[in-house]
């Protein structure tokens, strides 16, 4: 069940995928406070896009997975819900990370194109601080110069 604050947070975001991207905060919260873990970063965005369907987020299914819809009007069984759970509870926070997240942008961002990348990579800019981004122009650099040679 998301938080009050979030399904606030949400209502203020007019577009679909804004809204659903408080959820998926939530999410990246839960994981970091050690409420449970996430086995990998695209595990954990499901979970909180998941959260968004069932909070009446206008989204579409997810690509070749089930509704998220409850068959009639069929309770969610607790025995399932809890196993789930503990599952969750076993593994790891990593998924969470900052380094995990920006890993997985760049990889989405590719999938989708030169454009999506640029935009990925102006946010990361955005986030990282002026420490971060001289490291980043280094190992840049760095990444540069051994491709020439």
């Amino acid at each position: 069940m998301p938080d009050k604050k979030t399904r606030e947070r949400a209502a203020r975001h007019k577009t679909p995928s804004t809204q659903a991207g408080e959820y998926v905060r939530e999410e990246m919260e839960h994981i970091r406070e050690g409420k449970h873990g996430a086995r990998s970063t695209k595990q954990a965005i499901a979970i909180g896009l998941s959260k968004a369907r069932r909070a009446g987020v206008n989204l579409p299914p997810p690509p070749g997975g089930k509704k998220v819809a409850k068959a009639g009007n069929r309770k969610p069984s607790p025995t399932r819900s809890r196993a789930a759970h503990r599952a969750l509870e076993r593994e790891g926070t990593a998924a969470a990370s900052p380094r995990a997240l920006a890993k997985q942008a760049r990889s989405s961002a590719r999938k989708r194109g030169p454009a999506a990348l640029k935009s990925a990579a102006r946010k990361a800019v955005r986030t990282k601080g002026a420490a971060g981004r001289s490291a980043a122009a280094r190992k840049a650099a760095r990444t540069r110069a051994r491709k020439r040679s």
